[in-house]
């Protein structure tokens, strides 16, 4: 049976400025964001290279930096600089998968603008990193680092493809001292927003993040 594409729709708001894509099959059904701040816009992720896309970007005066969340959110990354002249951000450790590209990198944290930082949480890849934005009370982008469950609650999910487990639970417990109820309110994935139910965003973030049992976690050799 051939498999069908995911259909195009226009980019659903989720928070204050911020905007969800559709799932893009070039990233393997993740889910990009869009943050739209005084002309520093910033892209999540690379979401599909079509019309409907590029028009809502143009649209809301284009793309300032594309920030990368980890290897497999690349997408066409190369066409979407070509087309708004943008700045690339991705953690090092996975530059190499751009070449000739216009990149900028980061070790441990980088600073977009006063209200938005990059933080390096490998584990899921070698660069996995998540991005902060202050607004709405705290929002952070999470990629493929923490997911939401069945129950819509986020967590580390260990795959196959996991570069190294348990430095992936340990970039869980930085961001658990990292932050407070009182400026993470909102986290959004990078994947499995299905089990969202059509929300985008997983609500009193830092409190469900707390309540995880990482020592259970730790002992987790395989969940496939």
């Amino acid at each position: 049976m051939t498999q069908q594409p995911f259909v195009s729709k226009p980019p659903q708001f989720v928070l204050e400025n911020i905007f969800a894509f559709s799932p893009n099959r070039d990233i393997l059904g993740g889910t990009s964001y869009f943050i739209v701040e005084n002309q520093i816009n910033i892209l999540i992720d690379c979401p599909a290279d079509n019309e409907t896309n590029l028009k809502f970007l143009m649209e809301h005066g284009g793309v300032k930096w594309l920030y990368i969340t980890h290897r497999t959110a690349i997408g066409k990354a190369k066409e979407i600089q070509a087309a708004f002249k943008c700045e690339i951000l991705i953690q090092e450790e996975e530059a190499y998968l751009l070449p000739g590209l216009k990149v900028t990198t980061f070790e441990h944290e980088f600073n977009l603008s006063p209200h938005t930082n990059v933080l390096w949480t490998p584990g899921h890849s070698p660069g996995s990193s998540c991005l902060y934005y202050s607004g709405n009370g705290g929002v952070l982008f999470t990629g493929r680092h923490l997911l939401p469950n069945s129950q819509g609650e986020p967590v580390p999910l260990r795959i196959a493809k996991t570069f190294h487990w348990p430095r992936q639970v340990q970039s869980v417990k930085f961001l658990i001292e990292r932050f407070s109820s009182e400026n993470l309110q909102y986290i959004c994935p990078g994947a499995n927003t299905g089990a969202l139910r059509g929300k985008r965003v997983i609500d009193s973030a830092y409190d469900k993040l707390a309540s995880l049992n990482l020592d259970t976690y730790s002992q987790v050799k395989s969940l496939f």
